[in-house]
């Protein structure tokens, strides 16, 4: 997996559950919000982050990928600046590579590290 994929995701907003999500879940997992991507949409649920990537020209090929919580070992959340840095932050160390998220300003960053604690310490 190419991890540098993540550099430069950025979630602009809270959106609608995608309603194809269902076809991934596993027994028990219930997505809890969702935001928009650039093409797609990114998951969290009580087990993990999904983020889904709609490719190509029709956007009809998705790529999802997956992040358990029980894979982090780390995050940092790092709020907007005034003028000219108008996205947040969000990073997260895993087993699998360092994930870096900018993250618009129309989602709370506080509550999102929030949502993140509350996933990883369950």
């Amino acid at each position: 997996m190419a991890l540098e994929k993540f550099e430069g995701w950025t979630f602009y907003q809270p959106c609608p559950i995608p309603d194809d999500i269902q076809s991934v879940l596993a027994v028990n997992e219930q997505p809890s919000c969702a935001f928009k991507t650039i093409r797609d949409a990114a998951v969290f649920t009580n087990y993990r982050l999904i983020i889904r990537d709609s490719q190509g020209l029709t956007g009809k090929k998705v790529e999802m990928y997956s992040i358990p919580y029980s894979s982090i070992n780390m995050w940092s959340t790092e709020n907007a600046g005034k003028m000219l840095d108008i996205n947040a932050e969000l990073e997260l160390w895993t087993r699998a590579g360092h994930f870096k998220i900018n993250i618009g300003p129309k989602i709370d960053i506080r509550a999102l590290d929030q949502l993140i604690s509350n996933c990883v310490f369950q």
